[in-house]
């Protein structure tokens, strides 16, 4: 039977051929026991991350040098869809040749780009992404069985999604990655919020630290600011923009850099109008909305700071004027 008829040509054709081959053809399925370790002079690490019920869930087996602490072999077992093969294949063959302590900072995002045909076209379809981003947590789980420690002593990054354990770095860096625009395509690329739902926004069963909405507008901004930079670097300086182009410029700032810190606090402002006057200077009137307004700090403290770092970030002429 024909592939289209088996999964869909137009999503068939969103997978890589290298996540193609893997599935059709994975190189490091199977698995080791001690008789392969004592023949090979090495340590038998077997660990295992997911939920079989699900249909997502992987066992990595390790052959290690405990006097180099070296991966010199890997294998793998999956129960799971042809994506979760594939992204376990690669994981495994990432793992070899590297030190314990080197294969724990191998990210889901490292297994994914290793699967792309092309650095800027993503290996697998967004709806299929979930199945990839296991990698971390197994490799995780079979460091800290090597060494006799906690996995909790490898996280180094802030958790958002606890169902899915999925860090705030990997959800910016796919964000910025495949230029998302929405929660669902977070949830869909990285499984973050697709279960409990707390991560989403507030109001769930479950506070959160950081939630996905506020996760995607914040890099959403750091994005805009840095096309601007990058808009800008070899272009007109801020001074010779024209108004529409210095009110964008201003609102990229501050969406990056100032509405979070006053969000923080219950706060927020908006720029009423943008002036050129005597002596090259830039007036930006703002007006502070919720908790910022009425606060004494808005004329003092946090005006120098907004000033400042539109100074710094745009032009040494801007004034900021509050109204």
């Amino acid at each position: 039977m024909a592939k289209n008829n088996l999964i869909g040509g137009s999503i068939w054709d969103e997978y890589s051929q290298k996540v193609q081959d893997r599935m059709n053809h994975p190189k490091f399925m199977g698995e080791f026991n001690e008789e392969d370790a004592k023949n090979r002079d090495a340590k038998l690490i077997v660990a295992d991350f997911g939920a079989e019920s699900c249909g997502d869930a992987v066992r990595l087996f390790w052959l290690v040098d405990e006097k180099t602490d070296t991966i010199i072999d890997a294998r793998f077992k999956s129960f799971g869809c042809g994506t979760a093969i594939a992204s376990s294949d690669t994981m495994a063959e990432l793992c070899i040749g590297k030190k314990v302590d080197e294969a724990v900072k191998i990210t889901n995002l490292d297994v994914e780009f290793a699967m792309r045909d092309e650095p800027n076209t993503p290996a697998v379809p967004p709806q299929k992404m979930h199945c990839s981003v296991m990698a971390y947590d197994v490799i995780k789980q079979a460091a800290a069985t090597y060494k006799g420690v906690s996995p909790e002593d490898f996280e180094e990054q802030i958790i958002v999604c606890e169902c899915a354990r999925i860090s705030l770095g990997t959800i910016k860096e796919v964000i910025k990655l495949n230029d998302l625009h929405s929660v669902e395509e977070i949830t869909q690329y990285t499984k973050a919020g697709a279960f409990c739902k707390s991560c989403i926004k507030p109001g769930g069963h479950e506070a959160r630290e950081h939630y996905l909405v506020d996760i995607l507008a914040q890099t959403r901004a750091e994005m805009d600011k840095e096309r601007l930079k990058n808009s800008t670097k070899d272009d007109v300086a801020f001074d010779e923009m024209t108004m529409v182009g210095q009110l964008k410029a201003v609102e990229a700032v501050l969406d990056a850099e100032i509405r979070p810190m006053l969000q923080g606090d219950g706060g927020d402002m908006e720029v009423i109008d943008l002036q050129k006057a005597e002596g090259g200077a830039i007036d930006i009137y703002i007006r502070y909305l919720g908790a910022c307004s009425g606060c004494s700090s808005g004329s003092g403290a946090t005006l120098y700071a907004i000033e400042s770092i539109l100074q710094e970030e745009l032009s040494p002429n801007i004034r900021v004027m509050p109204v």
